[in-house]
């Protein structure tokens, strides 16, 4: 296969160094500007991947707890019928489909006494069958947990940082109060209720753990006095469409809805975890750009060692474009190599980073995620393609155009200049 000659000639000096001190000097320093670009790219990928994984790892918790997409009325007033607010729902067209569980609940803010310790939180009522459908949670507690939650029998469940911190355990006592006091002629006298901890559940987030109270649904409107659910929760068989479903069914519902997804429940975090990813990005850009930058200082000293070669090569007939294209070749092709080596090298860490952190844990006898500490024992990645494309996008362009200056050199140069002191 005969090859255009400035892609052989680029290729010969990528490999050059093996005959003189000067070449293999020269050589030295393109291996080290491939290093550096393999060495960034793959510090890319392996950070936002463990990025990905810890967002996944805190998302997935969080969603265990919590619907993907609520259906609540404008005013805050009971749904008048909470199966006919789903029908109306599944009758959107397109959505039918993507809904695999609802269920209706109450949900308001409360204090949660026991001695002298008080809590804030949020109780939420529940149907424990139709909540199951919804949850992660409720599904695996609904045989158990969750059955004891028997109308009438004001019981609770308690999430188990908050059933810590309050010191109950299954049995105890504690009491609610409600807000909204009643009026007597001794004056305003808040609204007291003393429930029974029939259980706790542990989802992995702290902050639904320390702050989540579960009763059943008719207790929940009698101590909140609704006329029944507030709410209505959905579950979907893809939970990334939850923004675009809620944005349909607010349009299908009309304004006497209020139609949430779960990123916008959450919008503080989602938009803290992508400002801190975006910055990431940038800054870990940044050593790509200088490994690809340094393909400069490289392909300038090529330049004029190869001054000689280039004059004889314009002698022959070669034009100025030829020339530039030579070099071109020459740092495109160790961008290429860089990149691709650094997108290997950084797939085989991020794919086995919670074995090799494991192995340094054990090497050093330290644990950088202790579990007592953090609520995630172990580094969890997740390299995903909508990260790797842009960085070896980036990496490459970013080698492309470290090679116009010395390559536009290159075509400058004069062969009877060149040649005078040969």
């Amino acid at each position: 296969m005969n090859w255009p000659y400035e892609l052989q000639i680029g290729w010969r000096y990528t490999r050059a160094g093996r005959s003189g001190r000067r070449n293999g000097f020269i050589s030295f320093i393109s291996g080290v500007s491939m290093l550096g670009i393999a060495l960034g790219v793959a510090a890319l990928i392996i950070v936002l991947s463990v990025m990905n994984g810890f967002r996944k790892e805190v998302q997935d918790r969080m969603l265990s707890v919590i619907p993907h997409v609520e259906v609540l009325t404008a005013d805050g007033s009971a749904l008048p019928d909470w199966r006919a607010t789903l029908a109306q729902v599944k009758a959107v067209p397109q959505l039918g489909a993507q809904i695999i569980g609802a269920a209706p609940f109450v949900s308001m803010q409360a204090l949660m006494a026991r001695g002298d310790t008080m809590r804030g939180v949020i109780v939420r009522g529940i149907e424990p069958n139709e909540e199951a459908t919804v949850t992660e949670v409720a599904a695996k507690l609904r045989t158990t947990v969750l059955a004891r939650l028997v109308p009438g029998q004001w019981g609770v469940v308690l999430g188990i940082e908050l059933a810590r911190s309050l010191g109950v355990g299954e049995g105890d006592k504690v009491t609610v109060i409600l807000p909204g006091g009643e009026v007597t002629p001794a004056g305003v006298v808040p609204r007291l209720r003393q429930l029974t901890v029939v259980g706790t559940f542990d989802a992995g987030h702290y902050e639904y753990d320390s702050t989540l109270a579960l009763v059943n649904l008719v207790d929940a409107g009698k101590l909140f006095r609704t006329e029944g659910p507030t709410g209505l929760q959905l579950r979907l068989s893809d939970l990334n469409q939850a923004r675009s479903v809620a944005r349909t069914l607010q349009d299908a519902l009309g304004p006497q809805y209020s139609v949430r997804d779960w990123t916008s429940t959450n919008r503080t975090w989602f938009s803290a975890v992508q400002i801190e990813k975006r910055l990431m990005f940038i800054i870990l850009t940044l050593i790509v750009a200088v490994a690809a930058f340094n393909l400069v200082s490289t392909l300038v000293m090529t330049v004029t060692d190869k001054q000689a070669d280039i004059a004889i090569l314009r002698t022959l007939g070669a034009s100025p474009r030829s020339v530039m294209g030579i070099f071109m070749v020459q740092g495109a092709l160790s961008g290429v190599i860089g990149t691709f080596t650094g997108v290997v090298f950084g797939l085989l860490v991020a794919f086995n980073v919670g074995s090799i952190v494991a192995a340094i844990e054990a090497l050093l006898r330290v644990s950088f995620l202790p579990a007592s500490v953090y609520l995630i024992s172990r580094m969890p990645s997740d390299p995903q393609s909508s990260d790797i494309v842009p960085i070896v996008a980036i990496s490459l362009l970013l080698s492309f155009v470290a090679t116009l200056y010395p390559s536009w050199r290159a075509s400058r140069v004069q062969p009877a200049e060149a040649l005078r002191y040969e």
